[in-house]
């Protein structure tokens, strides 16, 4: 399993144990929105922030390779729907294990909704790409999401406990969650899944101390950090955004200390 160590360590922090990682795979699901416009260019200014990862499709890394600056963690995403489909919350597998090892990748992740009419094929397609992940040494990265018609509340500790337990029990390396609103309900979802739990950042929030409280209630409750796309990639200024997030993830500062690393940034 060196390989999958070596891997992680470029995903992980190998002082903290922590990541905070950016999903830019947004294209596929709802086109060109702001802050993906152009992928290398967010690339580099999340890296300058000191991201670990992004999360991209793999035509996005063919075209955002990165020949200068700092050290960014490459994970292909491997599901996908868009939302012209009649059923959005169905993700079909579009690449492959070894299309990533090709692509240089340093992990792979994949989408799971439980609840939805198709679970039983994601979740077949989710062992096949941990059987593969585990002969190759591949990172595998699970976005287990709750969604369907008996899903009334995708954020209800009881249904976000489980998703990350079945990504455990699946064979995922990291699982990225939505945040259960409480780092006491959160702290459920983490002793229950004996791998890293990530948050998810969801939809674009009114202020940046909505998301930093966010991060630092799920770090307070044992999470391995962060998984967050729009609310970095479309700020106004997307490297101070992973400045202030990661000050909160691998330094332990709270939520006004990174508003304040964020704002000297801001205005630096």
């Amino acid at each position: 399993m060196i390989g999958k160590r070596v891997r992680l360590e470029r995903i992980i922090n190998r002082n903290t144990k922590k990541t905070v990682i950016v999903p830019m795979d947004h294209g596929v699901t709802v086109g060109p929105i702001p802050g993906l416009i152009d992928v290398s260019k967010t690339a580099n200014l999340i890296a300058e922030g000191g991201a670990n990862a992004a999360i991209v499709h793999r035509g996005a890394a063919m075209f955002g390779h990165r020949g200068y600056g700092r050290d960014l963690g490459l994970i292909i995403h491997l599901s996908a729907s868009t939302n012209l489909s009649p059923d959005a919350n169905k993700k079909v597998l579009v690449a492959t294990v070894e299309d990533a090892i090709r692509i240089g990748a340093d992990g792979v992740s994949i989408h799971v909704n439980l609840g939805a009419e198709d679970e039983a094929q994601m979740l077949e397609d989710f062992g096949r790409i941990s059987s593969a992940c585990l002969f190759w040494g591949m990172p595998l990265v699970a976005m287990m999401y709750t969604r369907g018609e008996r899903i009334k509340n995708p954020y209800d500790v009881r249904f976000v406990k489980h998703a990350a337990r079945v990504a455990a029990e699946m064979g995922a390396d990291i699982v990225k969650v939505p945040y259960t609103g409480s780092p006491e309900t959160f702290r459920e979802v983490v002793e229950g899944c004996a791998i890293p739990v990530v948050i998810a950042g969801g939809e674009k929030m009114d202020s940046d101390m909505d998301v930093l409280k966010m991060v630092e209630g799920a770090i307070e409750a044992g999470g391995a950090g962060v998984s967050i796309g729009r609310n970095v990639f479309q700020h106004e200024n997307p490297t101070a955004m992973v400045r202030a997030i990661s000050a909160i993830v691998h330094e332990g500062k709270s939520s006004e200390e990174a508003y304040r690393v964020l704002r000297e940034n801001l205005e630096g």
